[in-house]
Order: structure tokens, then sequence, then C-alpha cells
């Protein structure tokens, strides 16, 4: 048995079973079938969409295969349901996500598909955000996104701020709207931290209501974004890095916690000082 043929046996099979589970969902969806899951909406599936992809998410960050393939058949569920309940409504179905995703993987791989040529891995980045931008060009030109059109529409603001932060800033550097150093951001970030502090000096107590929530809300805002292009800029993916951080804060406050614990004294009775020293601690044991 040839290696072609060994190849083409085993899409079929893909094929077969790929087919399989499209069909369950439709009996799912169908007379008799489950009533959770035929009274669903697009709408009511959207947290369940949201839910599924960070549980990818955090199979990635623990480095699990098996949790990793449980997780994508959970995502791939949902996209399952939303092409059925597309199907029903006569407006697509699966065959159309198929189909559109082929046709953009053919169109953003000229390279691979056509006759260009790029040398590298960074080429081929070159490139797609080349082809991206012309795509969106003409989006803009028909008015497709999002009604009247403009450079930064598609930026689904559903997405978690950070990610939202992170691709308006690469989107506006498309067309040279950017910093040309890191140290310039450096500079803007040192600004918008200045202006965090004259917000709560002018307005005083902490206390002192919306007007105060709101004036140092906003300039806590810009100092996010400031922090999001800074990352962007020096190569750092800023939801990763601020996850890595998370995952370090949680190590090094569970050490704090287990070593109070053997002392005898619960957290909640512990004194800042003890805190602070033994998180001092933690900082050496748990990187």
């Amino acid at each position: 048995m040839n290696e072609q043929h060994t190849k083409t046996q085993g899409s079929l099979d893909v094929g077969r079973r790929f087919a399989h589970v499209v069909e369950l969902v439709a009996r799912l969806r169908g007379p008799g079938g489950c009533p959770w899951d035929r009274a669903q909406t697009h709408l009511s599936l959207r947290p369940y969409v949201i839910e599924e992809a960070y549980e990818v998410a955090e199979a990635l960050d623990e480095q699990d295969p098996r949790a990793l393939c449980e997780e994508l058949g959970d995502l791939l569920l949902q996209v399952l349901l939303h092409s059925e309940i597309g199907r029903e409504a006569g407006t697509f179905d699966i065959s159309d996500c198929i189909d559109g995703l082929s046709a953009k993987l053919i169109r953003r791989h000229p390279h691979v598909f056509g006759g260009e040529r790029v040398e590298d891995a960074a080429g081929v980045e070159r490139r797609w955000a080349q082809i991206k931008a012309e795509e969106r060009n003409r989006a803009v030109q028909e008015g497709e996104e999002g009604g009247a059109g403009g450079w930064l529409e598609g930026i689904s603001l559903a997405r978690p701020a950070v990610q939202v932060a992170y691709r308006l800033g690469k989107r506006a550097a498309e067309v040279g709207f950017d910093w040309k150093d890191p140290r310039l951001v450096m500079d803007k970030v040192r600004e918008e931290l200045q202006e965090v502090a004259d917000a709560l000096q002018e307005r005083g107590d902490p206390d002192g209501g919306a007007a105060f929530s709101e004036a140092v809300a906003e300039e806590v805002g810009d100092l996010l974004f400031a922090v999001v292009n800074l990352a962007r800029l020096v190569g750092v993916d800023p939801e990763g890095a601020l996850a890595g951080a998370n995952r370090k804060f949680i190590r090094r406050f569970g050490y704090m916690e287990s070593e109070l614990k053997k002392r005898g004294i619960p957290l909640d009775n512990a004194s800042l000082d003890e805190m602070e020293a033994l998180w001092q601690s933690a900082k050496k044991v748990c990187r």
C-alpha cells in the first residue's frame, strides 16, 4: 500500500466520521431530539462558545494533550450547533463554513497554492498581512464591514479588552500610525501613569462618587492601552503575558497560604507584615 493510497483512505475515514457527527447534531436538533439542544439559538449558545474557547486555551497553557483533544472536540460541537441552526434558518450550513475557510486558506497562501515565492516565515507573515489589508480595503470600498466601513472595522469588541487593544494597535500600525521605537511607548506609559496620579490627586477622596470613578477609570484605561501597545512593540503577547503573571500570583499566594497554615495561622488572621515576609520568600521559591 503506497503512501498516497494511505493518505486517501485516511481522508475518507475522517470525512465519514465528520459526516457522522454532523448527522448526530442534526438529530439532536431534530424532531424527537434533545429538548435542550432544540431550544438553543445563536445567541443562547454565545456564552458556551466563549467558555469552550477558554477551556481550549487552558489546556494549551497546561500543555495537556489529552485535555486539549477533548476541549477541541467540545469547541467543534459549538461550530456544528451554530451551523445546524444556520441550516435550519436557511442562512448557511457547515458546507458553507468549510467552503469559506477553504477559499480563504487558498487566497491567503499564494506561495503554496499559487506561483508566489517567500523566503521564510517572516515573509509569510508580511504577505498574510498584506493580503488581509487588501481584503479590508475591498470591504471598506464596498461598505461590507460594519456598514459605513473603515480601517478598524471588523475588529470584534466582544473579545477580551486586552486582545482588542492589541489588534487596534496592530491594525493602526499597518498604515504607519505607530511608535517607531519601544522607548517612545515607555514615555507614553509614564505619561499615562502620571495622568492617573493627577486624576487621583485632583479628585481627592476615592469615595467621592461617580465623577471620581469615571475620571480615574478613563485614565487607567489609557494607561492599560499604552502598556498593551508596549507589549506589542517588543514582541510580547499581552494576553499570554498577563495569563502567566496570573498563574505566578496563584503559585506564590498558595505558597504564602500553605506556610501560614503550617504555623497554625488562618489566612484572614495573618498580619500584613507576616504575609509580606512570606510573599518575599515565595518570590524566591515560586518562579
